[in-house]
Formats: structure tokens, sequence, C-alpha cells
């Protein structure tokens, strides 16, 4: 069965980086397109990034662009996210998602599969 799991998260202050990864299995991972998304305490899960499965199309929601990254490797069934910047407003657990299908979505009711999630927590 598909597996996600997503390393990487810690506690940093304003202004480090981070790179999440998660590591898919169960099938071809260069089939599906992947996304990122998080939930802050108290809050929805919110979408964060995405990428196709090619490689070829990102997308990201307006607060984090020109700060975070979303990139795979398909050779090492791989999708990471560098964050760079971190804000305080930034802290969440952060989940990866596979989707059925090679394009993006920002909807979390288009991926398939979920990972456990990896806390990030940014301090002031």
């Amino acid at each position: 069965q598909v597996q996600l799991v997503e390393s990487g998260g810690g506690l940093v202050q304003a202004g480090d980086s981070l790179r999440l990864s998660c590591a898919a299995s169960g099938r071809t991972f260069s089939t599906y397109a992947m996304g990122w998304f998080r939930r802050a305490p108290g809050k929805e899960r919110e979408f964060v990034a995405a990428i196709s499965s090619s490689g070829i199309t990102t997308i990201y929601r307006d607060s984090v662009k020109g700060r975070f990254t979303i990139s795979r490797v398909n050779a090492l069934n791989t999708v990471y996210l560098q964050m760079n910047d971190l804000k305080p407003e930034d802290t969440a657990e952060y989940y990866c998602g596979q989707r059925d299908y090679g394009a993006t979505t920002r909807s979390a009711g288009g991926y398939a599969y979920w990972g456990q999630g990896t806390q990030v927590t940014v301090s002031s």
C-alpha cells in the first residue's frame, strides 16, 4: 500500500530555514502529483504547495511565495519543501499528500494518500 513519511520538522527561530522531506513508497512515484499542506492549532488544514508528477508545474499559497520551494526527485521517490525566512505564522503540523493524478491541485480533497505529519514550530 502507499506510504508517505514526512521528516525534517523542528523548532527554529524566525528567519531560519528548514527542509521538509516526504518519502513515498507503494506505487510508481513519478506518475503522481504531490502536495504539502499544514494545520495550525485551532485552524483548518490549508494548502501550502504542490508539484506535478514531472516536476514542471508548481503552485503555492500566496503567503509562502518567494519563501518556500517545492521540489521532487523521482529517482528517490521523495518530495521536498524548502522553507526559508520562516515566520511564527508558519507554525503548524505539515503533511504531504499524493494524488491519483499527475496534475496539481490546491484542494485537499484531491489527494488520495497522506502522511502522518511533521511539526514545524517557529519562535519569534
